[in-house]
């Protein structure tokens, strides 16, 4: 049977994050969110600050790229800390069983055998929702809050690879959160795990 490496892709305020961590926890295997950040920086000798502020965003405007710092080599910094990232997504990979969120690690590992990537997403208003009784959002601020973070995820994402952010055809299982509930959508993920898997 091969290792089970499960990347899941999801639209902010989907429930993504909290599904991915029981479904790892279910699983038994590693669980990978912000601990990628604490492993890029210690294998890159980069402070883990640098990785925070960065975490899934692209700068595009005209005044950042004129005061873009650039590290060994001429690489932009904000490259470096994205391939210092990719590095450390198919180094733990390579290592053991685990579920990693976002930071394009679909792409990271599009050349390890039996990678399961997810996409999960649901309606804004179910995201809007969770944004402000979850994660503490204020209400006057969730909607545009939750198209930012939105637009930086998917800026990253089509800026690192040659993928478009969302598209049915990179992922093997794409699922709304908001029919199922949490704990269904964990349910039914680990169900079609153990299927792909052929546990």
């Amino acid at each position: 049977m091969s290792r089970k490496i499960i990347t899941i892709t999801r639209q902010y305020g989907s429930g993504g994050r909290e599904i991915g961590e029981r479904l790892a926890k279910n699983l038994g295997i590693e669980f990978y969110d912000n601990k990628l950040l604490e492993l890029a920086s210690e294998s890159s000798g980069i402070h883990k600050n640098h990785f925070e502020e960065n975490d899934e965003k692209r700068t595009n405007s005209f005044l950042y790229l004129l005061s873009t710092t650039y590290g060994q080599g001429g690489v932009p910094f904000d490259d470096t800390l994205f391939f210092a990232q990719l590095n450390t997504i198919q180094k733990v990979a390579s290592e053991h069983a685990c579920v990693i969120m976002g930071r394009c690690s679909d792409y990271a590992l599009r050349d390890f055998k039996d990678v399961l990537n997810i996409f999960i997403t649901a309606p804004f208003d179910v995201r809007v929702k969770r944004a402000i009784e979850v994660y503490g959002i204020e209400e006057k601020h969730a909607e545009n809050y939750v198209k930012r973070i939105d637009k930086q995820r998917i800026s990253y994402y089509n800026y690192y690879t040659d993928k478009r952010w969302g598209q049915p055809q990179n992922y093997q299982l794409c699922l709304d959160s908001s029919v199922l509930g949490v704990d269904g959508s964990v349910k039914f993920i680990e169900d079609f795990v153990r299927m792909y898997y052929k546990d």
